[in-house]
């Protein structure tokens, strides 16, 4: 195994910004398969241009699906490092498709044999915060113990936490307890990457995310998290008896938690994501005539290093990123 040694994240945002930039044309025509396919081929071109030798743990399907990025799929241009690469051209395709806001473009990276695959089973039960509360949390304890946890550390009345959960019938009882706690709930439709990251944004509006959402988004969100400091707690959730011998098979018991470290071993993350659709984590994409605007953020887990990149690209060449042509470009790192 090569040591991973050099801050690859400010490497994986230009896979992301592409993404983005390609996504970005089909917001609100109503085609999330177009969208996705856009994202896709560009982020294949730019992670094929990286110093890597990676291989896709976390994808959007198996080969015969291509040109989804599937999983076992090996991309980069180098021998070394080697990594597990997660990546999700876009967590909210439906939000692209209908021009709605909190979409994102997002890719992981951590060393060889550090990410958990989940395979065939789907969906987690998940729970996130910040670091402020991330020793908190216990997945095993009722919704309304876990708000109390984080209200106290956080020295906030409970009418003031914020429950990010996604909207999906499975819910119902889930967001009943919520509110009897005395909790706010922030219902997004898609995205709970976006919304998990949320938690750990100053002034971000959420304390914990909450409910079932799938399970390469589980992985891929416990990158970012781990990242930032923050805490995530998983469970395996069945959605039928083959998914319960999917487990068993696999060795994994139901109620086993999955810890961070679970999800993705070791301190050497890397996370980069790229915004749309307009959220309160980053701007979508702006598309102004003679110049293209992308809003991002990248980090390390190992330094501990947090950037938000707003990056001005020439147009000149995106008619040709169906194509996944080079992109020109300059780049303003707000501090």
């Amino acid at each position: 195994m090569f040591a991973v040694d050099r801050n690859l994240a400010l490497e994986l945002v230009r896979a992301t910004e592409a993404a983005a930039m390609a996504a970005g044309r089909w917001m609100g025509r109503g085609d999330k398969n177009m969208a996705d396919d856009a994202a896709v081929n560009a982020l294949r071109y730019m992670l094929n241009t990286v110093s890597m030798s990676g291989m896709v743990v976390i994808g959007e399907g198996e080969k015969d699906e291509a040109p989804m990025l599937f999983n076992g799929e090996h991309l980069g241009a180098s021998s070394s490092p080697e990594v597990d690469i997660a990546v999700d051209p876009i967590d909210g395709t439906r939000l692209t498709a209908l021009g709605l806001p909190g979409a994102i473009s997002v890719v992981a990276l951590s060393q060889k044999g550090t990410m958990f695959n989940p395979k065939n089973i789907y969906y987690m039960n998940k729970l996130v915060t910040g670091p402020k509360a991330a020793k908190v949390i216990d997945i095993n304890l009722s919704p309304a113990e876990n708000i109390s946890r984080v209200a106290e550390v956080k020295g906030k009345a409970l009418d003031d936490i914020t429950v990010v959960v996604l909207d999906r019938p499975r819910h119902d009882e889930l967001m009943a307890q919520i509110r009897s706690a005395g909790a706010r709930i922030k219902l997004i439709p898609d995205g709970d990457i976006a919304g998990a990251l949320l938690t750990c944004k100053d002034h971000g509006g959420a304390d914990l995310l909450m409910g079932v959402g799938g399970s390469p988004e589980a992985v891929i969100t416990a990158c970012a998290i781990k990242c930032l400091n923050g805490n995530m707690q998983c469970k395996l959730w069945p959605r039928h008896e083959e998914d319960v011998k999917e487990a068993k098979l696999r060795g994994l018991e139901l109620d086993q938690v999955l810890t961070i470290e679970d999800l993705v071993k070791g301190d050497n993350v890397f996370f980069s994501a790229t915004g749309i659709t307009d959220s309160e984590l980053l701007k979508g994409v702006r598309y102004d005539g003679t110049e293209i605007h992308t809003s991002s953020v990248v980090m390390r887990s190992r330094s501990g290093t947090l950037r938000f990149v707003d990056s001005i690209h020439m147009p000149k060449k995106l008619s040709e990123l169906s194509k996944v042509s080079g992109i020109e470009y300059s780049t303003v790192v707000k501090a």
